[in-house]
Order: C-alpha cells, then sequence, then structure tokens
C-alpha cells in the first residue's frame, strides 16, 4: 500500500511540475523577446522608388510590407500621439488604440514627378479586415524624397523592423 502512494506522489508530483513548464513555453512561443516600442530607425545610404504596400497575417503577428524598385535601406517607425501628413502636418485619421508612423526613405514618385505607387483610397491602402492587430493602413503623403504611412493597430504591441534588398517590412506582435 505504501508504495502504491509513493508511486501516485511520484506521478502527481511530475505532473505538476512538467505541465507548468509546458504551458510556459506554450504562452512564450508568440512573445516576442527583443521587439519593444520604442521608435526604430535606419539611416539611408541607398534610395529606391516605392511600388506597393501589401499586408499579411502570421502566427504571432500581423506584417506590413512596403516593396521597391530598387534597394532601400533607410526608415523610421515609432509610435506617436497623432500621424501627420507629409508637407501640410495635417492628422492622419486613423482607427485603433495606437499610432505607428512609417516612414521609408524613398519617394513614391520618380525623378520627373510620375507616381511609382497609387492607390484607390488614401485612408485604406491595404485590407487589414479582419487582422488581430491591424486596424488601418493610411496614406500620409511622399514629399521631399520620404514616404510616411499611418498604421493603426489595436494597441501600443512590440514592433520590429527590417530590411531586404527592396522591402523595408513591419511587424508587429500579438501579444507583449
Amino acid at each position: 500500500m505504501l508504495r502504491k502512494v509513493a508511486v501516485l506522489l511520484a506521478a502527481v508530483t511530475a505532473f505538476a511540475v512538467v505541465a507548468p513548464v509546458t504551458a510556459s513555453a506554450a504562452r512564450s512561443a508568440c512573445t516576442p523577446v527583443d521587439w519593444g516600442s520604442g521608435a526604430k530607425y535606419a539611416s539611408q545610404t541607398t534610395a529606391g522608388l516605392l511600388t506597393n504596400i501589401r499586408a499579411g497575417r502570421q502566427e504571432c503577428y500581423d506584417r506590413l510590407v512596403f516593396d521597391f524598385a530598387g534597394v532601400n535601406d533607410g526608415y523610421t517607425v515609432q509610435y506617436v500621439p497623432e500621424v501627420t501628413h507629409e508637407g501640410s502636418g495635417k492628422p492622419v485619421p486613423l482607427r485603433g488604440g495606437a499610432k505607428l508612423q512609417i516612414t521609408v526613405h524613398s519617394p513614391a514618385y520618380d525623378q520627373d514627378g510620375n507616381p511609382t505607387y497609387t492607390y484607390a483610397n488614401a485612408a485604406e491602402l491595404v485590407d487589414v479586415t479582419g487582422y488581430q492587430t491591424f486596424r488601418q493602413v493610411a496614406w500620409a503623403g511622399s514629399f521631399e524624397g520620404q514616404t510616411t504611412v499611418g498604421l493603426g493597430v489595436r494597441a501600443l504591441l512590440p514592433f520590429r523592423v527590417f530590411t531586404l534588398s527592396n522591402r523595408v517590412v513591419v511587424d508587429v506582435a500579438h501579444v507583449w
């Protein structure tokens, strides 16, 4: 009888130790370790021409991608109280509990002033209906060699930014 009790206690103790570790490991799979919510920027060394803006949903974050003809490696991305239009400084209305101002150091027009990126609706550049974090992507202008977009998000959440040869990628986490 004593042996059965000891085996039962050992089994319960093993379950109690393993179960919380497994549950916390599952929770931390989507917890961004080093993203943070502070401003992120990269100094420009080369600039392409903005050609497209698109979004995608991932398991742990929503993604916004800026595509360029040529290479772009300069950007500034930060939470702001209000995203403003390039040139005029007028507010860009955005849905969501927090606002990210994304500025890429490349124009959306060529050397003759012809647009290289066009959109049907400045207030809805990309359809983000049903996204977990994104609420709205809106145009804020392209002026003096840089382009700004407002990204309305659910809440002030951690994000990361990185570049590929012809892209700037902004990921915003679903959770802290």
